[in-house]
């Protein structure tokens, strides 16, 4: 599932191409799975709209949609996009094939195609009001360190675990869940809320620099990620763990290991991370 790095790798990449660009018209497919709003919402919603910006909340992507008509371009709707484990925002020409999987294609002014494509369906497109979407946890990016420590206190979950609740950090997931673990030499079983504040310090810095290092490489391409113009990411090959069970880490040679946690596979070092 594509995470914070990927998201806002394809969220400034579409703002970048489209952004002051007007919907001229709108096309959904048969399944339901993937709107969360209804056809008609979405299709009212968008219809006769400039896009005056495009932007990452969390895991989605929001684009701030204005009047067409309007001349202050104030924002009037949201169009949020969850791409799910296999979504793609693509920016095409009309001539393109249009792939099997795609759920929604908005037509621009511009002559373009802004296509939606999940082969999995497990993506969700919905509408809003202007200003109403928030993310459901605080943003890594720019917590401090301090309230980033408030958020672990007291809970009795692994770290890992806490990490990847979105109602704490929105937007980490398990690859950089368990990148900033390692950086921070933080095993992933390790009670959240009985980490010192030396520990937690360490593990704000971590989270911040690989989200960072990860968006400047154009996320991790490690199954369908590509970006809004299809191209892979290229975080994976700075990967210290994650999916390197059993190859030596990168700092003490010790084998990494593979373990599940919550449900999710989770890599770690056993001899620098304590």
């Amino acid at each position: 599932m594509p995470e914070l790095p990927e998201v806002e790798t394809i969220a400034r990449g579409l703002d970048k191409r489209v952004r002051g660009d007007v919907i001229d018209s709108v096309w959904l497919g048969k399944h339901r799975e993937p709107l969360k709003s209804t056809p008609q919402e979405i299709a009212s919603a968008l219809t006769a709209t400039r896009i005056a910006r495009v932007r990452r909340v969390g895991k989605h992507i929001v684009f701030d949609l204005a009047p067409k008509s309007s001349r202050n371009g104030k924002v009037s709707r949201q169009w949020i996009v969850h791409l799910g484990m296999t979504g793609r925002m693509l920016v095409c020409a009309p001539e393109e094939e249009v792939p099997k999987h795609t759920h929604a294609i908005a037509t621009l002014s511009s002559g373009r195609e802004l296509r939606f494509v999940d082969p999995r369906r497990f993506g969700r497109l919905s509408v809003v009001s202007a200003q109403e979407f928030a993310g459901p946890g605080t943003e890594p990016l720019t917590v401090s360190a301090a309230d980033f420590a408030k958020l672990f206190h007291g809970r009795k979950t692994p770290i890992k675990a806490a990490l990847l609740n979105q109602k704490l950090l929105h937007g980490v997931g398990n690859i950089y869940a368990d990148e900033s673990l390692f950086r921070a030499g933080i095993r992933p079983r390790r009670q959240a809320g009985r980490l010192t504040r030396a520990e937690l310090d360490r593990l704000h810095t971590a989270v911040k620099e690989v989200l960072k290092q990860a968006i400047k490489m154009g996320g991790s391409s490690v199954s369908d990620y590509v970006d809004a113009e299809g191209r892979e990411g290229f975080f994976q090959l700075r990967h210290k763990v994650y999916m390197r069970t059993g190859e030596p880490c990168l700092v003490c040679r010790t084998r990494i290991k593979r373990t599940v946690l919550g449900g999710r596979g989770t890599h770690y070092c056993p001899r620098c991370q304590r």
